[in-house]
């Protein structure tokens, strides 16, 4: 018998080998797969007593014949008939070309998945395809069909004696690799490795005579019973661990593990394994493999699972995702999106009941998921829900808390003026050891937040904690970290300081893209007379940008510091006294001159009618500014000069920087040498 292929389009064959050539490697999936159907189709039929005769080998087999150029794929399974083969292979419903390649022009899989042609594939890679079969059904007699890639074919009796199809693929020459047994035994492993049914490629191998030989066993590629299609209380950590290594050779053991199952309202089962990923933030795609029916799918699962748990590794299987697939039907998909929700609720369900059976096993592991469960709390809302439970921080003593303990632990120390409870933080216990000292010395607990996502969770805590606000511990003094009363005024005459200001101002070392605000508070005499801090909205902003490109613009921006004078310490009341001794006599008369002349500008201003300067008061004003500019600047190198022969300022700030890490390069050297100096 001869026939054309019942298709519009006029030759649906050139069209699957341009189309879908990105993924040719596919054809084997398919075909194993629908060998792997027709398998468990007969078992079924024997269960419900509609085939009465041996089942018998059920093994599924892949050979090749390097000299014929072959690839075969053979069942034990339901077999075709003549009608069968005429209703399943010969008759493709297509709208027509123009239309079949727009509307899925998106993958390969997506054209296999919509038309069936799971069979087809094979012509991506073979030149000729014949099929061999022979029905269970009683009476049956065996058929051959073959194609060679047009649209007519040839079906006559066919030579198989034993019930199940043979699938013959002559393959192309450009496509030799697919002839030979290490490549396809990859794409076995790849795509078949857990199917239900066995699946034999090859022989077994063995050492001999100094090299590795087939044996007369075959090889089995796949297991048959993977571990999550079994039930939880049939396996053991050490059986889930096992399989945890099996997917991922060479790598620690997970921390812990997730087994899904559920069968309504869809079908999902999986185990999803929590693998030790510190603070090395990386999202890798390719972490968790998705299954349909034990038929690996893909390890691009964006759609089926939310973006956080790409840090988890693992497998999840469901029949209600196609075998053949696009991103954009995952997007869109309604049973996805339930799935990816079932998921985002089972994993914060079982945090918290880690959390809640064992406080201080989970505390041990807090810092190896932590950046994990962080990562959800930004991303997803429902899981942030959850979370705000059992989720953990962690202070410079090492100590862990929940949100609300910690919250009740701090709130009676740390509540400022305006019933604000202040959380203060540390990003670095080493380098900002000093400030840390301060808060605890005062009373308070300081918090650790030295994580790569900690300066996004503080902002997502700010916003979820009623009253609360975080302060790192470095971006003020001690007594304006919880502002509890209104600060003591620094005691300063303008002149004082303006004096101050400038002769501290000149002996800060230039350092490159940093600015220095010089300012004064009368603190306690024992405390430091120099203090620098950060202010934390501009340093948040600059920290922010780091990880957002879209924020650059604070990125560029100088780092800013305020460098606060303690006007109560006797080593600055000593500079401020031996600085009037010395400059009053010079400074006092320019400071006058200067006050004159401003209150010349300003009588002018106001002696104008209805406040409308003449062009001559104009030129007036214009000459007194420059006067006046000219004075500070006169003033200025006048208390510059006197500091440069003063080293007490300068070695207090260099002290001040050394201790913030922000003396390096020549300033250091300068300062060691001052300091030997000294001594």
């Amino acid at each position: 018998m001869q026939g054309k292929i019942g298709v519009t389009t006029e030759n649906i064959f050139p069209v699957i080998k341009k189309f879908l050539y990105s993924d040719h490697e596919i054809f084997l999936r398919e075909l194993v797969s629908n060998a792997v159907d027709a398998t468990q189709k007969l078992k079924t039929l024997s269960s419900f007593g509609e085939f009465k005769g041996e089942l018998g080998d059920l093994s599924v087999s892949v050979t090749i014949d390097k000299e014929a150029g072959t690839l075969t794929v053979s069942d034990h399974g339901i077999g075709m008939t003549a009608d069968d083969i005429e209703k399943y292979i010969n008759q493709i419903a297509f709208s027509g070309a123009e239309e079949f390649l727009e509307k899925y022009k998106d993958t390969a899989n997506s054209i296999i998945g919509h038309f069936g042609l799971g069979f087809y594939s094979a012509f991506m890679v073979a030149k000729k395809v014949e099929i061999n079969s022979l029905s269970y059904k009683d009476g049956a007699t065996s058929v051959k069909w073959v194609c060679d890639g047009s649209p007519e074919y040839t079906m006559t009796d066919g030579t198989r004696t034993t019930r199940g199809t043979d699938i013959i693929l002559y393959i192309d020459d450009d496509d030799k690799q697919f002839l030979e047994q290490g490549t396809i035994d990859g794409l076995l492993r790849k795509y078949c490795r857990f199917l239900p049914v066995p699946v034999i490629s090859g022989f077994e191998q063995e050492w001999k005579d100094g090299a590795m030989v087939d044996t007369d066993r075959p090889k089995v590629i796949n297991a048959t019973e993977p571990q999550w299609m079994k039930k939880p209380s049939e396996l053991s950590d050490e059986d889930y661990l096992a399989f945890y290594h099996e997917l991922y050779p060479g790598q620690d053991d997970p921390m812990f593990w997730i087994h899904l199952n559920v069968d309504y309202p869809f079908t999902l089962t999986g185990i999803l394994f929590f693998p030790k990923i510190h603070n090395n933030f990386d999202v890798q795609k390719n972490r968790i493999q998705l299954y349909c029916n034990q038929v690996y799918v893909t390890d691009s699962v964006e759609g089926v699972v939310p973006e956080f748990m790409m840090l988890l590794q693992g497998v999840i299987d469901s029949p209600d995702i196609p075998l053949n697939v696009s991103r954009s039907y995952l997007q869109a998909d309604t049973a996805v999106k339930k799935i990816s929700s079932y998921i985002t609720k089972k994993v914060a369900a079982r945090l918290e009941e880690i959390f809640k059976a064992d406080r201080a096993d989970y505390e041990k592991k807090w810092d190896d998921i932590k950046v994990f469960i962080e990562y959800g709390m930004l991303t997803d809302e429902k899981f942030c829900e959850a979370a705000m439970k059992f989720v953990l921080v962690k202070d410079t003593e090492g100590k862990y808390f929940t949100l609300e303990e910690y919250k009740a632990l701090v709130e009676p120390e740390q509540t400022d003026r305006d019933g604000n409870i202040v959380f203060l933080y540390s990003t670095d216990p080493v380098a900002q050891y000093t400030y840390i000292n301060a808060a605890t010395d005062r009373g308070y607990n300081v918090l650790l937040m030295d994580g790569q996502l900690d300066n996004h969770f503080i902002g997502l805590l700010e916003q979820k904690l009623e009253k609360t606000q975080f302060v790192r511990v470095d971006s003020d003094i001690v007594d304006n970290l919880i502002r509890k009363t209104d600060s003591k005024v620094a005691d300063l005459t303008p002149l004082q300081r303006d004096e101050l200001t400038t002769l501290f101002r000149s002996q800060i070392p230039a350092i490159d893209k940093t600015n220095f605000l010089v300012t004064f508070e009368a603190l306690a005499a024992n405390a430091q007379p120099i203090v620098i801090t950060q202010n934390e909205f501009m340093r948040r902003m600059k920290d922010m940008a780091a990880m957002q490109p879209g924020m650059g613009f604070y990125g560029e921006l100088p780092d800013s510091y305020n460098l606060v004078v303690n006007t109560e310490h006797p080593l600055i009341v000593r500079i401020k006294d031996d600085a009037a001794k010395a400059l009053d006599a010079t400074v006092q008369p320019l400071a006058s001159e200067i006050e004159s002349k401003n209150a010349e500008a300003e009588k002018i201003r106001k002696d104008a009618p209805e406040g409308k300067t003449s062009a001559e008061d104009d030129q007036r004003i214009k000459d007194i500014e420059a006067e006046v500019t000219r004075l500070r600047g006169e003033q200025e190198k006048a208390i510059a000069d006197y500091a440069a022969t003063q080293p007490l300022a300068g070695q207090l700030i260099d002290l001040a920087l050394l201790g913030n890490g922000l003396l390096k390069g020549e300033p250091l050297a300068r300062f060691i040498s001052r300091s030997i100096s000294l001594l």
